[in-house]
């Protein structure tokens, strides 16, 4: 198949200022409400692109787990790639590509850690299975093989038999609060919609974007 044969036309829907929430979060809402309802695959799905201190970016696919007025949060280990370079650079984007309704959603702000309390509620909140292997794996370091971690898996499943997992320190959640969100809608012959929210003080101001 050629690169020709791939392209296709996005028709679906349009996005007028009219139809705009007054603020990001609820806009958010309605688009995230409109994919869970059409049974999408993990609507949730978001990628983080980051940098650190030496400018270089990287990206990966993450899972927002709650969103509010102040920002949408995800939860990871400290010590990772992506844990290191928010510690040395709080600037980062998330983007939601939701295909199948032709539409992203493009987010750009900096980073705070969630508070301690909150992560650990949403930390027990998880599959047991899921909170041993926050301590077994030292995640984006180099291992030999796949043994290491579950070996370490073994013995923190012996360890913790019968008992609470305890929040291991190196584990937390980021909340990125926005300085703008851009909604993006698909449009026949490339002249999509773009509308972004940017925060002037207290406000949200709405601008179009050119495609």
């Amino acid at each position: 198949m050629t690169l020709a044969e791939l392209r296709k036309e996005y028709s679906l829907a349009g996005l007028a200022e009219k139809d705009l929430a007054k603020d990001p979060f609820r806009q958010f809402e309605r688009w995230f409400q409109e994919a869970e309802a059409s049974k999408l695959v993990e609507p949730n799905a978001m990628i983080l692109a980051t940098a650190g201190r030496d400018s270089r970016p990287s990206a990966r696919t993450v899972l927002l787990k709650s969103i509010d007025g102040r920002g949408f949060v995800f939860f990871t280990n400290y010590q990772s790639r992506k844990g290191r370079e928010l510690e040395g650079n709080p600037h980062a984007s998330l983007v939601f590509p939701w295909f199948a309704f032709e539409r992203q959603v493009i987010v750009e702000g900096t980073v705070t850690k969630v508070a301690r309390e909150e992560t650990d509620a949403y930390f027990h909140s998880r599959p047991r299975a899921s909170q041993l292997a926050a301590w077994a794996s030292p995640q984006s370091t180099i291992v030999p093989d796949r043994s290491v971690v579950e070996d370490s898996m073994k013995v923190l499943e012996h360890k913790y038999a019968g008992k609470e997992v305890p929040l291991p320190p190196h584990w937390g959640g980021w909340r990125l609060s926005p300085a703008t969100v851009e909604f993006w809608q698909g449009r026949r012959s490339r002249l999509h919609d773009r509308l972004r929210y940017r925060r002037d003080k207290d406000e949200w101001i709405v601008e179009r974007l050119a495609p």
